[in-house]
């Protein structure tokens, strides 16, 4: 059985972590840390979890935790790993990394976009990017991962296999995408409340969001050269799930065309067709949060604009599980050799 403790048990992020590892058959949590609740009963935090879970919250003593278990969660905001990860910690315990700590590979890149100074940056280069099915075989042999952001994961996952195989104009890339209120965390914050988010829809982070140069990184690995895109976020009134919908000039065939439909769909398959978390749907059904709320999938589609030589990629994934928590508990399946969706079997929940 594998021990696992999760630092920031109580964050949106990190109670799905929870409510994942506890109907896990091969790992148990033992320590739900969470500075703001040291002592009180967890159950009394997140009610849902009454008479299945009696422990109480303890605080983020890392130095402490890698004495006690196999692998640890940091469901925290940026800048809180980084600070407490060391050799000796890292010589004990595998950490899965639920911030943007050890995403991007340019120090400089994250201090920019962060507003932070990096307190760890000799792990960076250690640190394997967590998305599961494009880096699966890295993850497998990691110590140090970096679970991918929730617009990332989505918005990466929709256009990878057409960067990957040249299809598009990556210079032409633009992501529009939008997000339930939980992807903003569970501090109070005036701009969540509900006056302030039911019966609206707002971008924000526009032309600065902080997953920008996340994206732009990894779809770069796969076009092999620098990528700048358009990334541009939105706050709807749901509490769960992402939509990207992607936009990208298609690259003409030497005749002229474009790609059909059949060969797009061929590509998507060469990729995805054998991912038990990815869903590539039938011609003509579009993804929608609902369809995938409370699970593990990805489901994406595409449409070619024949009248503009664009095509239009759509995703969506439920920020809290494919997006945070249920993405991690993949990377730690992946990390102990267990079967890959272990404790990850959830059938979409509607309504």
């Amino acid at each position: 059985m594998i021990k696992a403790g999760i630092i920031g048990a109580t964050g949106y992020a990190g109670g799905e972590l929870v409510r994942l590892l506890t109907q896990h058959k091969d790992a148990e949590v033992v320590w739900y840390g969470s500075k703001s609740y040291i002592d009180k009963k967890y159950a009394s935090v997140y009610g849902n979890m009454f008479q299945i879970v009696d422990d109480k919250c303890m605080d983020d003593n890392m130095e402490e935790l890698a004495e006690k278990v196999d692998v640890i969660f940091t469901a925290t905001p940026q800048g809180l790993c980084a600070s407490l990860v060391n050799d000796d910690i890292l010589n004990k315990v595998k950490i899965v990394d639920l911030s943007a700590d050890f995403r991007i590979k340019d120090v400089a890149v994250y201090e920019k976009w962060y507003g932070l100074e990096h307190k760890s940056p000799q792990y960076i280069e250690e640190a394997v990017y967590g998305l599961c099915e494009i880096n699966r075989e890295d993850v497998k042999k990691a110590r140090l991962v970096a679970n991918p952001g929730c617009y990332t994961t989505c918005s990466i996952l929709t256009a990878y296999p057409l960067v990957k195989e040249g299809l598009i104009d990556v210079h032409s890339l633009i992501v529009d995408a939008k997000s339930g209120t939980s992807g903003a965390g569970r501090g109070a914050k005036v701009n969540n409340l509900y006056c302030e988010v039911n019966e609206n829809i707002k971008a924000y982070g526009v032309a600065s969001h902080r997953h920008t140069p996340e994206i732009e990184e990894q779809l770069g690995y796969a076009a092999k050269e620098p990528i700048v895109i358009n990334f541009t976020p939105h706050l709807v009134p749901m509490n769960r799930g992402i939509l990207a919908t992607e936009y990208a000039n298609l690259k003409k065939k030497p005749d002229g065309s474009l790609p059909s439909y059949e060969e797009i769909k061929a590509v998507y398959d060469k990729y995805y067709g054998k991912e038990k978390f990815i869903r590539v749907l039938d011609k003509g059904s579009l993804p929608e949060t609902k369809w995938v709320e409370g699970s593990n999938y990805v489901d994406i589609n595409f449409v070619i604009d024949e009248r503009t030589g664009r095509i239009i990629m759509m995703g969506a994934i439920d920020n809290l599980v494919k997006g945070a928590a249920g993405q991690a508990v993949q990377n730690m399946n992946l990390m102990f050799g267990l079967p890959e969706d272990e404790g990850l079997d959830l059938v979409p929940m509607f309504p």
